[in-house]
């Protein structure tokens, strides 16, 4: 039993130890590299979604689709500038909210090509948003 409980604080602390390192990660970047860390962690996110559908883990595939689409609503989306924008965010918006419908529809009926789509498509725009960052940076 007590090597249970010391499982489960070691889990705890390396829990801990990864939101802190995290979290200065995120006080540390810039603009554009938190929206590459949203790009990342929407795609960690449908990865784990579609790991749990493999295993038959239906309510953890839905809270991981459900941690994707937040990201992707509230993250990805939300950081659009209309104004600043124009027609490139304008159509950014679209896109986003097309993931999002793919990602309901493969919560709603456990699809996976829905899931790859929806990859497929985080995958494009993050690798431009880091081709961006590099060329802005000089690397």
């Amino acid at each position: 039993m007590s090597a249970m409980r010391g499982a489960a604080a070691y889990s705890r602390g390396a829990g801990a130890y990864a939101k802190v390192g995290v979290e200065s990660g995120v006080m540390s970047a810039s603009p554009h590299q938190l929206i590459v860390m949203l790009f990342d962690g929407a795609l960690t996110s449908i990865r784990a979604a579609r790991l749990h559908l493999s295993e038959g883990n239906i309510p953890a595939k839905g809270k991981a689709i459900s941690k994707a689409l937040d990201i992707v609503n509230n993250g990805l989306l939300a950081a659009l500038d209309a104004e600043q924008g124009g027609e490139v965010a304008e159509r950014l918006a679209s896109l986003y909210d097309y993931i999002a419908r793919l990602l309901l529809t493969a919560n709603l009926h456990n699809d996976e090509k829905s899931l790859d789509e929806a990859v497929h498509l985080l995958e494009d725009i993050g690798s431009a948003w880091r081709e961006i960052g590099s060329q802005a940076s000089g690397v």
